[in-house]
């Protein structure tokens, strides 16, 4: 065949258009254009479901009780009865202060408290004659006076010998330093030999009680009025008697075995940080957890019955940030829907606002249409299913 260009100058132009028709016509072999449908998206209808709200806060252990130990009498540490970091129980003797010039003040007392009492029992007799001479005109009633008073005397004299007793004996008794709580004992300050003085401001050592064990966590006050207002309003209630269950994570990521309880909320909110403390106590037979270890609590909040949980890939954002997800209305045409999500449980968003059970929800596909445009809508690929449980940090 002639090349086109060796073709005469009049000649070449009819040849060119026929090649160009003949590109833009129909297919070879008579097959008709292949038709365009519409795009398809995959869709899941929304259902409401049981979703428990738990809260993940951040706090600290304190110890359940904790006594610092101090000496109440002055005097030499003769011994140190017990094992640095051992048990100790409440009356076990933890020091012994030498006792010597606090069990001669005891003697001494002792023997004034024998000596007011023989007193009395002389002015006591005394007293009884006079009255009977007084009763006869044997005595004046001056002298007769003047015995009971002194009878009387003598009676404070016993109560008052008495109580210097008692005193002596309480410091005597305190020379024997004792736990007055049972738990763990941190280190000793003062080795046998060492002079301690009442009331010192130096602690000698501390006892903690570790089991149980408390854990104190703070929430924001927003987050406990929003809560009061969700309970109050009937989109969640109470989880019923186990509603109070705390569970506990540790620093390296773990679990606590044990569960414990949410004992009390603080009734003041710190000026601060505006937060509010809650305490939990929780069994701690093993003393894993020890006083000052950093922990989080997941706090069961409520239950809502209703709850609408969607996949997160569902859902993007519009320019302005805001959340976005598209439905497939009755009409088959694609709907874009302005959303709340309140916060992410695994890899869903827990939606308060903006969808409705019964929605079909595109999940895959909505990049190939608008909205107002027809689609036709294919089931979702099966994905893994996610336990309906909140887990949320605090701000």
């Amino acid at each position: 065949m002639p090349s086109i260009l060796s073709l005469p100058r009049g000649a070449a132009l009819p040849v060119l258009l026929s090649v160009l028709l003949a590109a833009c016509g129909d297919p070879p072999n008579g097959a008709p254009p292949e038709a365009s449908g519409p795009p398809q998206v995959s869709a899941l209808v929304v259902q409401p479901q049981r979703f428990a709200f738990n809260t993940e806060l951040a706090g600290r252990t304190v110890p359940y009780q904790i006594a610092e130990v101090r000496p109440q009498v002055t005097g030499l540490v003769k011994t140190r009865n017990f094992e640095e970091g051992g048990l100790v129980k409440a009356g076990q003797a933890l020091y012994q202060v030498d006792p010597a010039s606090y069990q001669a003040s005891y003697d001494n007392a002792r023997a004034a408290l024998d000596r007011s009492e023989a007193n009395v029992h002389s002015t006591r007799l005394k007293s009884q004659r006079y009255s009977e001479l007084a009763a006869i005109k044997a005595v004046s009633q001056q002298d007769q006076d003047d015995a009971s008073a002194a009878l009387q005397q003598a009676e404070a004299d016993v109560a008052g010998a008495k109580a210097a007793l008692e005193s002596a004996r309480i410091n005597l008794a305190y020379t024997r330093v004792v736990s007055p709580i049972s738990g763990r004992i941190g280190k000793s300050s003062v080795t046998p030999g060492a002079l301690v003085t009442a009331n010192q401001a130096a602690l000698l050592s501390t006892v903690q009680q570790l089991d149980p064990i408390y854990v104190d966590v703070t929430q924001s006050s927003s987050s406990v009025l929003r809560l009061k207002h969700a309970l109050a309003q009937g989109h969640l209630k109470r989880g019923g008697p186990d509603a109070a269950v705390v569970k506990l994570l540790l620093e390296d990521g773990s679990t606590y075995p044990l569960n414990g309880k949410l004992q009390f909320s603080d009734v003041t909110v710190d000026q601060g940080t505006g937060a509010i403390t809650l305490r939990a106590v929780f069994p701690n037979p093993k003393a894993d957890l020890l006083p000052g270890m950093y922990v989080r609590a997941v706090v069961e909040e409520g239950v809502s019955d209703q709850a609408l949980l969607v996949p997160q890939r569902a859902v993007s954002r519009d320019a302005t940030g805001k959340a976005v997800a598209f439905v497939v209305g009755a009409d088959g045409k694609l709907e874009s829907r302005a959303i709340t999500t309140e916060r992410a449980v695994a890899d869903q968003w827990l939606v308060t606002a903006g969808l409705k059970a019964g929605d079909r929800l595109v999940v895959e596909g909505q990049q190939k249409a608008h909205p107002g445009q027809v689609v036709k809508v294919a089931a979702p690929p099966a994905a893994p299913a996610s336990a309906p449980v909140a887990r949320v940090a605090a701000n």
